[in-house]
């Protein structure tokens, strides 16, 4: 009888998850996605609805997945969200940062339903977090820019001023600034991640600017489109974009969140979900960049694919010191690299770059 009682015991306890909660497996799950912008968006709506598209081609009838696209994050998104969770979604993704407070508001109400959102940072027991670390990627894009600029200036189309968005900047613009001390970045922030034309509008302003080459953190390929139209070169966002700039468009940093949905549905299937927080990069394959534009010289090529493999292996960090802040102020010593609670909260802007960082 001790025996069995053990053996029970120890049953039970691998049913555990972390919050203590029973966990259950399913023989069917249903899974609901939430995104920003439209899934022809062709930036990071689209990227997410390859995956989710992955994740019905992987479990076949075991899945039944829904989505519903363009929400504007705010009160529109704590509706669609609890309207998911009414219908008796088992597993909800909301897909954008400015999902985060009705998120973990809504998970509140339903404590059954597991949810994970991505590049937020607020956790509960049955809400996760998810992001990749895109500033890997920019730092090699900003190699790129650094070393084949002409005119020295870089136009960046900038979406909101979260720490995701700064944090990238600030990578795009110290490594162009390695290679190439004279290059500037001119920022354009048009306070929208999906919005085709502010976005070419921005990348217009940015070409009357003196940039020859364009970056963006906003989510549709208009400003590639721009770019091709006036010759200059540019870099995809989220998505490899080439069809929209076939001249224009030196590689693209792409997300790959397949894996990643894949892995977390079959933890609802197994009853092994728990709450849990991923930030991946180039080591995991969540951050990729697109094939290179044959405009790259080949020395650029390899000091980029140097600095990823570099990178993904751990022995480069883009934020390593000595880094001043705007103001001149020490942020990082002579070999220092950043913590992640540092990167995550990013506020500000590193010593070199013009401008106000909006509030």
């Amino acid at each position: 009888m001790k025996l069995a009682a053990t053996v029970l015991a120890a049953a039970a306890a691998l049913a555990l998850g972390a919050s203590g909660v029973l966990a259950q497996a399913k023989d069917h799950v249903k899974v609901g996605f939430v995104y920003v912008g439209p899934v022809g968006d062709f930036g990071w709506s689209y990227q997410h609805d390859v995956a989710r598209k992955a994740v019905e081609e992987k479990f076949g009838d075991k899945v039944e997945t829904t989505f519903v696209e363009s929400v504007p994050e705010g009160p529109d998104a704590e509706r669609v969200i609890q309207q998911m969770a009414r219908s008796g979604t088992d597993l909800i993704f909301t897909t954008s940062f400015g999902y985060m407070d009705q998120t973990v508001k809504v998970a509140k109400m339903f404590p059954n339903v597991k949810f994970e959102h991505a590049t937020g940072y607020k956790r509960a027991d049955n809400v996760s977090t998810y992001s990749s670390r895109f500033y890997e990627g920019r730092h090699v894009i900003g190699l790129i820019a650094g070393k084949m600029t002409k005119t020295n200036t870089i136009g960046y189309i900038a979406s909101f001023p979260i720490p995701e968005v700064v944090r990238g900047i600030n990578a795009a613009y110290l490594a162009a600034k390695s290679v190439n001390p004279d290059v500037k970045f001119k920022i354009v922030w048009v306070s929208t991640w999906f919005d085709p034309a502010k976005e070419a509008d921005a990348a217009k302003a940015l070409i009357e600017q003196g940039a020859d080459i364009i970056m963006q953190h906003t989510d549709s390929p208009a400003a590639m489109t721009i770019a091709q139209e006036n010759g200059i070169l540019a870099f995809g966002q989220a998505s490899d974009m080439k069809q929209f700039g076939p001249d224009a468009q030196l590689t693209s940093i792409m997300d790959h969140w397949d894996p990643y949905y894949i892995s977390r549905v079959q933890a609802v299937l197994d009853g092994t979900w728990e709450s849990t927080d991923t930030w991946g990069g180039f080591d995991t394959g969540m951050v990729q960049l697109a094939e290179f534009s044959d405009k790259i010289p080949e020395d650029v090529k390899k000091l980029a694919m140097d600095a990823r493999d570099a990178i993904a292996a751990g022995t480069l960090h883009p934020f390593t010191g000595p880094i001043n802040k705007q103001d001149g102020s020490p942020w990082l010593a002579e070999g220092e690299v950043a913590d992640d609670g540092t990167l995550l909260g990013m506020n500000f802007y590193v010593e070199g770059i013009e401008g106000d960082l909006p509030k």
